[in-house]
This record gives C-alpha cells, sequence and structure tokens, in this order.
C-alpha cells in the first residue's frame, strides 16, 4: 500500500496536480457522505442488537428449526441465515462459534463457509447504498436480495451436499 500510494503522488505531481489539495477534496466529501449514511447504520446496528438481546431471533430460530431439519437444513445453521442479511459481524461472530461447537469440517459448518461466503449483508448494503445516494424507495431491490440470500442458502446446502457427498 505505501509503495502503491507513493506511485499515486508521483503520478500527480508530474501531471502537475494538487495532490494534497485534491486529497483533502475527497476528505471532505468522505465526510459529508459519512454524516449522510450515519443515522441508517446507526438505526440498523440498533434494530440487531435489540433483536439480539431481547431474544427475538433465538425464539424465531426455534420457530424455524424444525421446518428447515425437515427440508434438509443443518438446524445449527438457521441463526446465521437469519442474521447474515443483517448483520456481517453478527454472522461472522455466529460463524466461529458454530465452527466451536460442530466442527469447520462438520456438515453444518461446510454449510455456513459456503453460506457466509456466498451471501450478502443485504439490509447494511441497501441502507449503505441507498442511503449515500439518498434514495428512499428501494422499489424491487429488498425483494430481488431477500430472494438471492434464499438461494444462496438452499445453494449452500446443495453445493455441500454434491461436493463433498455429506448428508
Amino acid at each position: 500500500m505505501p509503495v502503491f500510494a507513493c506511485v499515486i503522488v508521483i503520478f500527480g505531481l508530474i501531471k502537475k496536480v494538487p495532490v494534497f489539495d485534491i486529497f483533502l477534496k475527497g476528505a471532505k466529501e468522505g465526510f459529508q457522505i459519512l454524516y449522510s449514511i450515519a443515522p441508517t447504520i446507526i438505526g440498523l446496528v440498533f434494530a440487531v442488537d435489540l433483536l439480539r438481546a431481547s431474544g427475538a431471533i433465538d425464539t424465531l430460530c426455534s420457530l424455524i428449526e424444525p421446518a428447515a431439519e425437515f427440508l434438509g437444513f443443518p438446524p445449527e445453521i438457521v441463526p446465521m441465515v437469519l442474521l447474515r442479511p443483517v448483520s456481517g459481524s453478527g454472522s461472522t461472530a455466529l460463524l466461529t462459534s458454530l465452527f466451536e461447537t460442530s466442527g469447520p469440517d462438520s456438515f453444518a459448518g461446510r454449510v455456513a463457509s459456503v453460506l457466509a461466503g456466498s451471501s450478502e449483508t443485504t439490509f447494511y448494503a441497501i441502507a449503505m447504498y441507498y442511503g449515500c445516494i439518498r434514495i428512499k424507495k428501494i422499489r424491487h431491490t429488498l425483494i430481488a436480495a431477500v430472494s438471492a440470500d434464499i438461494t444462496a442458502a438452499v445453494m449452500s446446502v446443495i453445493t455441500v451436499r454434491l461436493y463433498f457427498g455429506m448428508v
């Protein structure tokens, strides 16, 4: 990274660009964007923490786990399937916990790994990108993104079964 930064500065000096002034302008724009999206991100983080602390996620998981198991999903990944679209750090903590309890080479561990690598923090991304450009009506984005998250969960199970021959 230091070499990359030096190359940019040297290239800017060769082209006679006021490098420091451009840097300051970019930093100022970055802070303005941060200021505009901060309330959305803070609200999202608050909602996730509230759901986790209240036990709502655990209750929802206990309701979904029997159906998930019937459909061939490992019940251990249900909390991650629910939390992954909302919180990347929360789902990473669940992934680590799953590795400790079930093991990374277990069916649940492999499915969770594939899910973590193939899904997105949907609600965070929508809040970040749409908040940044001040769009309030997200139209079909949410439906498409949640559909992609469900597809990622289903395909994670199918992929691990096909690739590893696990049940």
